[in-house]
């Protein structure tokens, strides 16, 4: 923890909600460019529909799309509802890492996480790609949220738990895709070192979850497609979304559920 004398967590938990909010909307734009190969940054947001650009004042965080009924205020065409949800979710994930970890070092690095968790499961849910333009600069960002992390809260050995939890996941990944090719793609092998190095950071229980909560999830979803959705065994269902979910798990309730498994089977 960073110390007694921050003020109470509530204050970080309403100050990171309202900056998720503001990041949710940069995310909205880098869901949309990036797949694209468009710059994020350049030129300003406009109309889908007609160009016209959007005022500030109508670029508001969900407040806009509330004021605006939903709609255009250039030419009244209908404003997708998933805009102000991607904003609130990520207001929703940022406020939920303050809870959870409080003043903490660990906190930075969990917010980036939940950032590009948000924006690579709806591009992959989108586009089924997993862009490099996202995944590879988060290694480099990762390490470094990490590094900063384990020396602020005292952890350094941590470091080495994330270097073996991300090449673990790499090659797990890897080998997955030679076997099965058809149903496993390269960016999917990528974006598992990435969360390897997350879930090796907090502990070997958290990596194990992670990894095994991503396929329960996949099988799941994919069994429910099937029966209720007229999906079928060919149907292609990006698993990047079932990766970051069961990282999400593994983070949270790593520990707990290994805890709990190996009480109940005598091993603890």
């Amino acid at each position: 923890m960073l110390g007694a004398e921050f003020p109470p967590v509530a204050i970080l938990v309403a100050g990171l909600a309202g900056f998720g909010l503001l990041i949710g909307s940069f995310l909205n734009v880098v869901i949309v460019r990036v797949p694209q190969d468009r710059s994020v940054v350049t030129p300003r947001s406009a109309c889908p529909t007609c160009g016209e650009l959007i005022s500030g004042f109508d670029n508001v965080p969900v407040l806009s799309w509330l004021l605006l009924r939903g709609r255009s205020r250039c030419c009244q065409e209908r404003i997708s509802l998933r805009y102000p949800v991607i904003e609130i979710l990520t207001g929703v994930a940022f406020a939920a890492v303050a809870l959870w970890k409080g003043w903490s070092w660990e906190v930075p690095g969990l917010l980036y996480l939940a950032a590009i968790g948000i924006a690579l499961a709806v591009i992959d849910f989108d586009v089924h790609r997993l862009p490099n333009a996202i995944v590879l600069p988060s290694y480099p960002i990762t390490a470094v949220l990490l590094v900063v992390a384990a020396l602020g809260e005292g952890v350094p050995g941590a470091l080495a738990g994330a270097a073996i939890g991300g090449v673990a996941m790499y090659v797990f990944y890897f080998v997955l895709m030679f076997v099965y090719p058809s149903g496993m793609g390269f960016g999917d092998v990528k974006l598992g070192g990435v969360l390897g190095l997350y879930l090796g950071w907090y502990g070997w229980e958290e990596a194990v979850v992670g990894g095994f909560a991503a396929f329960l999830l996949g099988a799941v979803v994919g069994l429910g497609a099937i029966l209720f959705a007229g999906a079928t065994r060919k149907s292609m269902i990006p698993f990047g979304p079932f990766m970051l979910a069961g990282a999400g798990l593994g983070l949270v309730y790593g520990t707990p559920l290994v805890d709990w498994y190996l009480g109940l089977s005598g091993l603890r």
